[in-house]
């Protein structure tokens, strides 16, 4: 019996189907024989490729959260390092155009339930780190104020922005429009840091 063929790209079918699942009923209604019946696959075609629903959700969030670093990236481009204020409006314009990380941040559990609360991998603290070290090369080029330390600013900018994931929960609900106003508005606020 020969085997059976590869199906070309069935890893990135299911992402991308994953990812419609999850803004159509969220993380904790979403089956995994939901996503391969949208596929057109078996369920256990599914699961070799993603062992858990967990793993399959941790690799649509890293597919998403790269496309907003292109995004961003293409948007402030070839400034290195970007300016501060520059890299925020860009996140803000990526972010927005993103559906499921948009979704995320207004819709606080309805897309991913309390899975993203359970992400204990350093991935949050990797992220912070990058903005710190951000913050001090701008810093040590000139082109942003001293007056706050770069570990103080960059807790308080990760802070900000890991805030707006719980926002609709303790401050009510708010729309794309408004999460783009409170990023800009970071942007506003360290742009009176810049030199």
């Amino acid at each position: 019996m020969s085997p059976r063929p590869l199906i070309p790209h069935r890893r990135e079918l299911i992402l991308d189907k994953a990812e419609e699942l999850l803004l159509d009923v969220g993380f904790d209604a979403m089956t995994m024989q939901e996503l391969a019946s949208r596929v057109g696959i078996a369920k256990g075609s599914v699961y070799r490729e993603f062992a858990t629903k967990e793993k399959l959700l941790d690799e649509v969030l890293a597919s998403a959260f790269a496309r907003v670093q292109q995004s961003a990236a293409a948007r402030v481009g070839q400034d290195r390092p970007p300016r501060l204020s520059a890299g925020y409006r860009a996140f803000a314009e990526g972010l927005v155009e993103e559906p499921l990380l948009c979704a995320a941040f207004l819709d606080d559990g309805g897309v991913f339930g309390s899975q993203v609360s359970r992400i204990t991998d350093g991935r949050y603290r990797e992220r912070h780190l990058g903005v710190e070290a951000w913050i001090e090369e701008l810093q040590t080029t000139g082109a942003l104020s001293t007056r706050i330390p770069a570990p103080d600013l960059a807790l308080a900018l990760s802070s900000a922005t890991l805030g707006l994931l719980t926002a609709a929960r303790t401050l009510g609900p708010f729309d794309a429009d408004d999460l783009q106003g409170a990023l800009r508005a970071l942007e506003v606020m360290v742009g009176y840091l810049e030199t």
